[in-house]
Order: C-alpha cells, then structure tokens, then sequence
C-alpha cells in the first residue's frame, strides 16, 4: 500500500508554481520556505488535511501575513473606559501626532542650542511651558510616573528615611507597588499611621535624623470612604518647614513637635499625583481630582504625574518642583535610563500647548470625551445604527462611562452604548466576533 505522504509536493516544486511567485516577490525567500514547510507538516500530522498545492500556498501566505503583521494594532474601544490601559489609555491629538511625525522623519534640536550653535538639553524643551501651566520652578521629563518617583527618591533619599501613611502603600497597574519602588530608589519605608486615618502628628513623631523625605502618595485607582482622614500636602509641607511647635492638627490639637537632637539637614515634600490633572474635573460633573498646580501652589518641593492619563498626552512621567531639587535630579546617574526620546517629547510639548492656548477641551481627545453632551452621543448612536442599515437586535442605550487609567475611581459620567442582542449566540461568542 502506497504512504499518501509520498504524493505530497517537494518544497521545490511548491517554490516554482506560478502562485508561488507573489509570496516571493513579497517575502524574503527563507521565510517563504520556512511557512511552505509549516503547511506540509501540518498535512503530514493531520492537523490540516488539505493537501493539494493551491490549499498548501493558502496555508503558507496566511502564515506569513500573521508572521509579518505586528501584534500592536489599531483597534475601536467600545469598552466604556476612556483611559483604557489595556488599550493604550490616551489617544494623542492631531497636534501631537503631527509632532512626532515632524521630529521622527529627520533630525531634530533634542540636545542642540540651535541660538548658541552649542550643545544643549533635551530636558530644556518643555520646561517653559510646564513653569507656566504649573507655577513650578524648573521641570523634568522621564519615561513614566513609576520611574519619576524612583527617581525622586533616589536622588534625593537614598539611605534615608521616607515616611509614608500606610494608607497610601498603594498598588499601580501591572503588579507595581509603592513599597517596592521605595525599595528599588535605596530609601528606607517607614510606615505610619493606619490604613484609613492618618494624621500630621503620626509624621511629625516619626521624623528623625535620617528623615529625608515625606511622601503623599495620591490614591487614584481606589477610594477609602467612611471614617476616613489624611494629612493634606499643605500640612506636610508645613511640617517639612517648621519643627517646633506652633502646627495646629485638623483636630484641633496643638501640635508639638520636640527638638531633635540632630535633626535632618534638609526635608522634602514629594508629591505623587499619579494621573495628574491639570484641568479641574468638578467642572464635567465629576469629583475633584488633585491638581498640580494645588500641589505646587501648597509648596511642594517635588510633584510627579503622568503624561498618558488626564493629561492626555503620550506616556511619561512628569516632575516639577524646585530649581534647586529638580536640578539634583538631573544630576542624578538613573537620570540617563529613564529619559525620553524625541517623538515623546514633541507630542508631550504639543499636548501642554493645548493647555497654555487654553484649548485642552477642544482639542485633547481625552478632555472632548468627557465634555461630550449625552445628546451628542445619542445622534452618534443613531447614526452608526443608520449606517449599518439599522439591522434589528442593535441599538442605542443609556450607559455609564468611566475616566479610567487609575483616575477618579467610582466616578461615572452618563454616556450611550450600541446594544447587540442575536438570539443564537452567546455573548462572548459575540465578542469574539466584534474583536475578529
């Protein structure tokens, strides 16, 4: 009895058929080879029992076209999450992709003095705008938050002390915790207060010689609600500046600090805002995000954000602070590997453009959703439905939406959804349909 598998086709004999000559006109040879022997395996194993040369061709171009087609993929979020960061949280506006095209498609001045015809500082682009939006002294660009307090940390309190509320050992995306960042900067965690309230004077007794820095950690992927209380940046700030007496608690107590015996001889005030909103949020009828311009306003001597949340820009991390601090975090050796490169510096300078024109509403994608009256989406609804033909099982519904990407937890702004409603299928079998 003859084996079937002797009758399949030679590689060479695939490789020289008429509708082989796209592929390689296409692929580079060897992977063209490559997948041809995948489908010849597949036919021998069993898996795929199609065995003539025109279904082995097919095999082989889809193989390839996977191969070559990258994984990172636009795609439409219907997932009532504005901020998804599963889905690559803020859209850019047409400003900062115009931006990134601009600096990505030659050479560009990212450490050039064009005035001086000297060598400059990629860390100098954005420092005029962000002293203008923030009030901030001086400004540092870094690849992301987790990495701008890393940094903050290590330059300044490496060796040292940073006093923290256990409230605010928080946990951001991916595993990351605060107290592993802590560990990570060479800084020494010490923890006070309790989970739900801590007050100024769990701070001010903690504070020692090796106390370098007293940290507020801002929960913005979670809420703490009921009896609840918090030291404000303000108060932190104060008792960075003051050790002797004269602080009064929220409540109502005279807080008394006694002289250290060596006191430390400088403590900062880092403020880690997370999403780091630049707008008011009250104003779309959602609650009160901490602004940075209220941190810097309070006195803090470090403020970090990120660039990719409700600032809408491209992902980075964002300190501003004093001159003299911000300058210490430049000088410091990680410095260098968490920097940006140039197209993330172009679309962030684009997207703190907005701002400063006043324009961030209008023209930053993330700020256009949340403004978008429900009437509005409502028409968007209807007329996707009309261009689909208005088939029967969709339709427009009321919904609630969600800021997302570790902001405002619990916050919802009233919104509409396209309903799907097929009779035979399950709804992840749906889904599955939709994402295909």
């Amino acid at each position: 009895m003859t084996d079937w598998r002797r009758e399949l086709p030679s590689i060479d004999r695939l490789l020289q058929a008429e509708d082989a000559r796209p592929l390689l006109d296409h692929y580079p040879r060897a992977h063209v080879t490559e997948a041809l022997r995948g489908a010849l395996d597949a036919v021998r194993s069993g898996s795929n029992g199609e065995a003539s040369t025109d279904r082995l061709l097919a095999n082989a171009q889809a193989e390839l076209e996977a191969r070559f087609q990258s994984s990172l993929q636009p795609v439409i979020n219907a997932t009532g999450v504005i901020l998804h960061t599963n889905l690559g949280r803020a859209p850019l506006s047409q400003a900062a992709r115009q931006a990134m095209e601009a600096v990505a498609a030659g050479y560009s001045s990212l450490e050039f003095d064009v005035a001086a015809g000297a060598r400059g500082s990629r860390h100098e682009h954005l420092t005029p705008v962000l002293r203008r939006l923030t009030g901030a002294e001086a400004a540092l660009i870094v690849n992301n938050n987790a990495s701008a307090v890393m940094l903050a940390l290590a330059a300044l309190a490496a060796g040292r002390e940073v006093i923290i509320s256990r409230g605010q050992l928080v946990e951001i995306g991916g595993g990351f915790r605060i107290p592993d960042v802590l560990l990570q900067s060479g800084a020494h965690l010490v923890e006070v207060g309790t989970t739900n309230r801590t007050y100024l004077e769990d701070y001010a007794a903690a504070i020692t010689e090796a106390t370098a820095v007293l940290l507020r950690v801002h929960t913005s992927n979670f809420k703490v609600t009921g009896f609840v209380h918090a030291a404000t940046i303000e108060e932190l700030v104060s008792l960075a500046r003051q050790h002797q007496g004269g602080l009064t608690t929220e409540r109502g107590n005279p807080l008394v600090v006694p002289p250290l015996a060596a006191g430390p001889a400088r403590l900062e005030v880092a403020d880690d805002l997370g999403s780091g909103s630049l707008l008011p949020t009250e104003t779309y009828g959602l609650e009160h995000e901490p602004m940075v311009q209220e941190s810097v306003a309070a006195g803090a001597d470090v403020v970090c954000f990120s660039g990719d949340k409700l600032l809408g820009g491209p992902q980075a991390g964002i300190i501003v602070g004093k001159a003299d601090v911000i300058a210490k975090l430049r000088r410091h050796p990680l410095t260098r590997a968490v920097r940006p490169d140039k197209a993330t510096l172009a679309a962030l300078h684009a997207t703190l453009l907005h701002y400063d024109r006043g324009e961030a509403q209008r023209e930053i994608p993330v700020w256009l959703m949340i403004a978008t009256p429900t009437l509005d989406l409502e028409r968007r609804g209807r007329h996707i439905l009309a261009a689909l033909g208005s088939p029967s099982g969709l339709g427009v519904v009321e919904s609630r939406a969600t800021i997302g990407g570790g902001s405002l937890p619990e916050e919802t702004l009233p919104s509409r959804a396209i309903s799907v409603r097929v009779a035979d299928q399950a709804p992840q079998a749906i889904a599955a349909r939709l994402r295909q």
